[in-house]
C-alpha cells in the first residue's frame, strides 16, 4: 500500500511540475508578445545612440494593442504556420524622434530598429546630408555621419527627396546616417508593423574589448 501511495504522490508531483512549466512558458510567451520584448543590436546603424552589443527592452504596448494574426515563417527553408502581431493604435502616439522596432518590409522574419523621422503627410528631404522636414531645416541632435556610405546608391545618403510620407506609415532612418539601410532605400513602415518603442538598455557587451560597458547599463533610450 505504501509503495502505491508513494507512486501516486510521485506522479502528482511530476504533473504539478509539468503544469507549472507549461504555465510559465505560456506567461513568458504572452509577456513577450504583448508587453515587453528584449532585442540585441547587431549593427552600427543606430550609433551613437545604440552600439553593437547593446541589449535593449522594447515596450510592446507603447502605442496600442498587439493583436495576433496567422502567419507563415520559414525554418530551414520549410514553411511553418505560426502567428505574428498587428499593432492596433489604441493609446499613446508615435512621435518624431521615437526609436521603434518593426518588421522589416523586405523580409518580415526580420526586425529592424530605427528612429521615426517623418509622420503621415510630412515632406522629408536631405540636402547635402542636412535633414529638412516640411521644407524647414530641423534640429537633428541624433544624426551622425561617419562615412562608409551604404550600398551602391550612395547619393540617397547625401541628397534625398523631397518625399511625402503616405498615410498610415512612418518614415524611419538610422542615427548613423551614412551606414543605415532605411526608408530612403525601401520605403516607409506601416503602423501595423510596429512592434514597439525602445526604452532602456539593460546590458551592453563590447566585443572589441570583450568586456561589459557598465556605463551604458540602465540608460534610457532617447
Amino acid at each position: 500500500m505504501e509503495d502505491k501511495k508513494e507512486q501516486k504522490d510521485k506522479k502528482k508531483n511530476i504533473r504539478e511540475i509539468a503544469e507549472a512549466i507549461v504555465i510559465a512558458l505560456v506567461l513568458a510567451l504572452v509577456i513577450r508578445t504583448f508587453v515587453i520584448q528584449a532585442f540585441k543590436i547587431p549593427s552600427g546603424s543606430m550609433e551613437d545612440t545604440l552600439l553593437v552589443g547593446d541589449h535593449i527592452v522594447v515596450s510592446k504596448f507603447a502605442y496600442g494593442i498587439q493583436v495576433p494574426k496567422p502567419a507563415i515563417i520559414k525554418v530551414f527553408g520549410a514553411s511553418i504556420p505560426f502567428f505574428e502581431t498587428k499593432l492596433i493604435p489604441s493609446w499613446g502616439k508615435v512621435e518624431r524622434g521615437d526609436v521603434i522596432v518593426f518588421r522589416f518590409p523586405g523580409d518580415r522574419s526580420k526586425d529592424y530598429i530605427k528612429r521615426v523621422i517623418g509622420l503621415p503627410g510630412d515632406r522629408v528631404e536631405l540636402r547635402e546630408k542636412v535633414l529638412y522636414l516640411n521644407d524647414a531645416r530641423i534640429d537633428d541632435p541624433w544624426g551622425v555621419n561617419k562615412g562608409g556610405l551604404y550600398g551602391e546608391d550612395t547619393e540617397k545618403n547625401v541628397n534625398f527627396g523631397p518625399y511625402t510620407v503616405p498615410e498610415g506609415t512612418v518614415f524611419v532612418m538610422g542615427d548613423n546616417r551614412d551606414r543605415s539601410y532605411d526608408s530612403r532605400y525601401w520605403g516607409t513602415v506601416p503602423f501595423k508593423d510596429i512592434k514597439g518603442k525602445a526604452f532602456i538598455i539593460y546590458w551592453s557587451w563590447d566585443r572589441d574589448s570583450h568586456w561589459v560597458r557598465f556605463g551604458r547599463l540602465g540608460d534610457i533610450i532617447h
